[in-house]
């Protein structure tokens, strides 16, 4: 009789729980669900600065990429002369960007693991030193890249790339409010530090994209 009592109470409970309980309760789901979006992109960004070989990680633009993208745009309007220079100035680019990465990760990786394993600093002062003088050369392999590029484009096709990316720029940042706003049909547990564990897909879709 107690069970049945005890179990009738907490039914009660939960049908004549306020509205604002409720709500408060898909908040909580929701903000848990926010976080696990903002980590998931900080991960992602710390992937991509481990796996950088330059020196200078975020600022200079990467022009080549971005004139590929417009390569046959009319509005753009690269001569078949810019489009053969531009060709020679990535493929020079990229060569030697593709020759020094594997040796910045590579040497990365082994300076790593050395101060994991209880290596001193002073006895990986001189890697660190290669490590800074292949990371420097990398980035002024790109350097040059955005001067050589500048001086093939017109001061329109410049500001036409410029447009173009704070365009993307914005496109991306809807992408990403996008992504951050799904997680219905999700159900989270969130314990006490441990927002977004426990995860579990209830019966609503998630769109991906």
């Amino acid at each position: 009789m107690k069970k049945i009592a005890l179990a009738s109470i907490a039914t009660l409970s939960i049908l004549f729980a306020g509205p604002g309980m409720i709500g408060a309760g898909m908040k909580y789901d929701c903000k848990c669900m926010k976080q696990g979006s903002m980590m998931e992109m900080k991960q992602k960004m710390m992937r991509k600065k481990m796996n950088s070989p330059f020196l200078i990680k975020h600022g200079l633009p990467h022009l080549t990429k971005n004139v590929m993208m417009n390569w046959d745009n009319v509005a753009f309007g690269l001569t078949a002369e810019q489009k053969e220079k531009l060709t020679a100035v990535r493929k020079e680019t990229m060569g030697a960007v593709m020759r020094l990465k594997p040796e910045v990760m590579a040497l990365k990786k082994e300076i790593v693991q050395a101060s994991t394993s209880g290596t001193k600093a002073a006895d990986l002062k001189e890697k660190v030193d290669k490590l800074a003088s292949m990371e420097a050369e990398a980035t002024m392999v790109h350097l040059n890249c955005i001067e050589k590029t500048k001086d093939i484009l017109t001061k329109d096709q410049l500001l036409f790339l410029l447009a173009n990316k704070n365009t993307m720029h914005g496109m991306q940042g809807k992408m990403m409010k996008k992504r951050m706003g799904q997680g219905k049909g999700m159900k989270m547990k969130c314990g006490s530090g441990k927002c977004g564990m426990g995860m579990k897909q209830g019966a609503g879709k998630i769109q991906t994209h």
